[in-house]
């Protein structure tokens, strides 16, 4: 029997489906796996490549001063992945390296699969050098990650081969870490560069440079000889001796896009020889929705998980049933947050929310640039929930997270701080659903896109946000949310001047002295939030990129 021929072919180094698979580390991850799920709703005929952690990426412990240590447990891919009867062999380092391949099968909304390939290096016949190069999700060094890049790239183009893949009209490429595909592709189709653009499209996600990948070519070249296609030429790549694999991509990818409006436009000056369109990220919106919200949309609007655009009649549903199934979710997280910390936090007080990668330039200590405004705004009508991780080598993350809680220690008795930690999926749907305001105040053009923001529109939240990513788009100041900063001009001290007063002259009032402009505000976000699904967004890649010959 001919195995099912697949025509878009996805390739990412972390996708997030479930907190059960500990295959992601934050928001390109869970982008991907939104992707992914909405390909399966709307029936494009896709499969999906990764690598299989079986450390995953960490499990975050914040100690009472606010240090970050992380713990690996191991995870077991049996029973949630199928492990397939194909194995393969990839030349690294001199040696064969056995790869293991593991399945998953996404299923949409009508019934179509999306099957997602695990590929895994820890297998008894491989030494033990080997093994580990899978094991973890953005760890060990240099050499260590173009291994692992290696198994994406090309252990993922000759899986498809395993597999009979013979009918990929394009291969996706999420971020550089997936580039090595490309040199594949190059061998595969006889040096035919042109052919290898007409098939390969490239997403990059931000314009910060530590999320671009480079490594000396040398090195790339002394670990995978006999992987590289002979007589290699890559002058216009190679900068002081460094393999760019963002620019590797993109080189030979016929389209390419940014994740926002704004992002398109930053990433096409970081690359101004590539042509550079954008595709505004999006949220599965059946999966972030909280649960009271999904069974109030089930009874008023049946259809929603298959047309996202049915949200656009939440005007037609009683004020007072929005505000109870938002009153409902926000029970449940207070609920679990009280658990973990001893803040006690109540329902009746305005909760603030800001959960991300604890990165400099997400900035989520410009909250506390002055804390005795703070204080004077907020005691006992502000109360705020943070979460977030940073990668264990990043130390400047670090000493973000060890400030908040320092922070909060500091506001004891008078503003209720909280960090909540080991921020994952189901964390980060938690508090997006259930917080009464999303705080994001990164340094603007930092921010690519901001995915979590959507999830908070979509369940009723307004955004207080910086005009950055998604929000440039998105944001309508003071009818579905909170525009903070001058776009033109950011700057700490006046974007944290701007914050509070918006805090103090706005949101506040508005969330205890008027109830009726709070809900209409929240359905004005609902309504927002049709325009940033992961609906919209697969069928817009449909449409301008997989469709092209």
């Amino acid at each position: 029997m001919m195995a099912k021929q697949y025509e878009i072919a996805y390739f990412s180094a972390e996708i997030g489906i479930s907190s059960s698979l500990p295959t992601y580390s934050g928001g390109l991850g869970v982008l991907a796996g939104d992707h992914i799920k909405a390909a399966g709703d709307i029936g494009l005929n896709m499969c999906a490549v990764t690598l299989l952690y079986r450390e995953g990426y960490f499990k975050q412990r914040i100690d009472e001063d606010g240090i970050q240590t992380e713990t690996y447990p191991r995870f077991d891919p049996y029973p949630l992945l199928k492990k397939l009867d194909v194995r393969f062999t990839l030349r690294l380092r001199a040696r064969d390296v056995s790869i293991q391949v593991y399945r998953f099968d996404y299923q949409g909304h009508g019934d179509q699969i999306v099957p997602i390939y695990f590929l895994d290096t820890d297998v008894d016949e491989n030494c033990e050098d080997d093994r580990i190069i899978s094991l973890r999700l953005y760890s060990g060094n240099k050499d260590h990650r173009i291994l692992q890049e290696a198994i994406l790239g090309f252990g993922g183009a000759r899986l498809l081969d395993e597999l009979g893949q013979k009918s990929i009209k394009k291969y996706h490429m999420n971020e550089g870490h997936c580039s090595f595909l490309v040199l594949n592709l190059l061998e595969k189709f006889n040096s035919n560069i042109e052919k290898v653009k007409s098939v390969c499209h490239f997403t990059t996600h931000t314009p910060v440079p530590a999320g671009h990948d480079h490594f000396a070519e040398n090195r790339v070249k002394k670990l995978l000889r006999g992987l590289l296609p002979e007589n290699l030429e890559l002058p216009s790549l190679v900068q002081n001796g460094r393999i760019h694999m963002t620019e590797l991509g993109l080189y030979f990818s016929g389209t390419a896009n940014g994740v926002s409006q704004l992002h398109g436009g930053v990433a096409q000056k970081q690359f101004p020889w590539s042509n550079i369109n954008f595709i505004t990220n999006g949220i599965h919106h059946s999966y972030w929705m909280g649960s009271p919200f999904k069974r109030v949309y089930d009874k008023y609007m049946p259809d929603w998980r298959t047309n996202p655009e049915c949200l656009l009649k939440v005007d037609d549903i009683a004020d007072d049933v929005i505000w109870n199934a938002h009153q409902e979710r926000k029970r449940y997280l207070l609920g679990y947050a009280n658990s973990q910390v001893i803040k006690a936090l109540d329902g009746d007080t305005l909760t603030i929310g800001f959960a991300r990668r604890a990165a400099t330039y997400k900035r989520a200590q410009l909250l506390f640039y002055d804390m005795e405004r703070l204080e004077s705004l907020g005691a006992g009508r502000v109360q705020v929930i943070f979460s977030g991780k940073a990668h264990p080598n990043d130390m400047e993350g670090k000493e973000v997270i060890r400030q908040i809680v320092s922070n909060s220690i500091t506001m004891f008795g008078k503003v209720k701080i909280i960090f909540l930690e080991n921020y994952n999926i189901w964390l980060g749907r938690m508090i997006t659903s259930g917080v009464d305001v999303w705080l994001n105040t990164p340094l603007r053009p930092n921010e690519a896109s901001g995915t979590s923001g959507m999830k908070a529109t979509l369940n009723g939240v307004p955004n207080l946000s910086v005009l950055d990513g998604w929000w440039a788009e998105g944001c309508k100041d003071g009818i579905n949310g909170w525009a903070v900063g001058d776009p033109d001009n950011p700057d700490d001290a006046s974007d944290a001047d701007h914050l509070y007063s918006i805090l103090e002259n706005s949101v506040i009032p508005t969330f205890y002295n008027d109830k009726k402009k709070w809900i209409s505000m929240m359905k004005e976000a609902i309504k927002t939030s049709v325009d940033f699904t992961a609906h919209r967004m697969t069928l817009e890649y449909n449409r301008k990129y997989y469709q092209e010959e």
